[in-house]
C-alpha cells in the first residue's frame, strides 16, 4: 500500500483525453473545476443572505467570475513572465501568447504565477465594484472565503500534471515524480490542503463573525503569504534566488507586508470614525 502511494504520480497521465491531435490536460480541467466550485459556493451563500441582498448577489456572481477569470488568466501569465523568466520572454515576446515553440511545434502555453493571478483578480475586482457601485471590502468579505476552494483544485491540477513538486526527502510520505530515483515532497498537496482547504475552513468560520467585517481579504492574504513562505523551503527552488530567498518567498513576504498595512490602515480609519474625525 505504501509503495502504491509513493509511486502514485508515475501512474497518472497528465493528459485527461485527446481530441484528434489536441490534448486536454487535467491541469486545465482543474482550473475550470476550481471556478465551478467557487461559483457554486458563492451562489449557495448568496441564497443564504438577507432577502434584500439575495437576488442582487446571485445576479452579480456570474458577472464577477467572468471578470475574475479574465484577470486570473492574463495576470497569472504576465506574472510568470515578469517574476520568473523575464529575460527569455524579452528575447522571445511571442512565446508569451503563442502555443508554438521556435520550430513551429505545438507545445501549449506553460507557466502561470499565482501572484500575477492574484494581482489580476484584485484589479478586475476593483473595476467590477466600481462598475456596480459596490464597496470593495464588503464584496471581498462575501467572495474571499470561497477563493481557497478554487485554489485547492488548482494545486491538485499541479499534482496531476506532475509539476511543482518539492525537494528530495527521506520521509515515507514523499512521492516519486517522473521516475526519479528518490522521494520528493508532494508540495502541491501540502499547498492544496494548507492554502486551499485549511484557509477555506478558517475563512468560512470567520465570514459571519462581525468582528472580522471588512478584514477577510487581509486575513486571506496574510494566511496565504505565511503558509506559502514556509512551504517554499520544501519546494524545489528556482534556478535564481534572491537574498537567500526564492522568488516565491519574496513575493509572499510582500503580500504579508501589504496585508498588514491594509489592516493597520483600516483599523486606524475605524478609530477615526468612532471619534467622528
Amino acid at each position: 500500500m505504501l509503495s502504491f502511494y509513493q509511486h502514485l504520480p508515475e501512474h497518472i497521465n497528465p493528459i485527461a483525453f485527446s481530441i484528434g491531435s489536441f490534448d486536454i490536460r487535467w491541469y486545465s480541467l482543474m482550473y475550470l473545476v476550481g471556478f465551478l466550485a467557487v461559483y457554486l459556493i458563492l451562489v449557495y451563500w448568496a441564497k443564504k443572505t438577507e432577502e434584500d441582498l439575495k437576488s442582487n448577489r446571485e445576479k452579480l456572481v456570474l458577472d464577477f467570475l467572468a471578470y475574475s477569470f479574465l484577470g486570473l488568466i492574463v495576470g497569472a501569465r504576465l506574472g510568470y513572465v515578469l517574476f520568473y523568466d523575464l529575460n527569455y520572454f524579452i528575447q522571445n515576446p511571442l512565446a508569451i501568447v503563442s502555443p508554438l515553440d521556435t520550430s513551429g511545434n505545438f507545445v501549449g502555453i506553460f507557466g502561470m504565477s499565482y501572484f500575477g493571478g492574484l494581482l489580476g483578480i484584485v484589479g478586475c475586482s476593483v473595476l467590477f465594484c466600481r462598475k456596480n457601485k459596490i464597496n470593495f471590502f464588503e464584496w471581498a468579505d462575501f467572495v474571499i472565503p470561497a477563493i481557497p476552494a478554487g485554489y485547492f483544485f488548482g494545486r491538485i491540477g499541479n499534482f496531476l500534471n506532475g509539476e511543482l513538486y518539492g525537494k528530495a526527502t527521506n520521509h515515507f510520505w514523499g512521492m516519486y515524480f517522473r521516475k526519479e530515483p528518490f522521494l520528493r515532497h508532494p508540495t502541491q498537496l501540502y499547498e492544496a490542503f494548507l492554502e486551499g482547504a485549511l484557509l477555506f475552513v478558517i475563512l468560512w468560520i470567520l465570514k459571519n463573525n462581525t468582528k472580522f467585517k471588512g478584514n477577510l481579504l487581509t486575513i486571506y492574504l496574510f494566511g496565504y503569504g505565511v503558509v506559502r513562505f514556509f512551504v517554499e523551503f520544501l519546494r524545489e527552488p528556482e534556478p535564481m534566488s534572491h537574498f537567500g530567498l526564492t522568488t516565491g518567498q519574496i513575493l509572499s513576504s510582500i503580500i504579508i507586508i501589504i496585508s498588514v498595512i491594509i489592516f493597520l490602515h483600516k483599523t486606524k480609519k475605524s478609530c477615526y470614525n468612532i471619534l467622528n474625525v
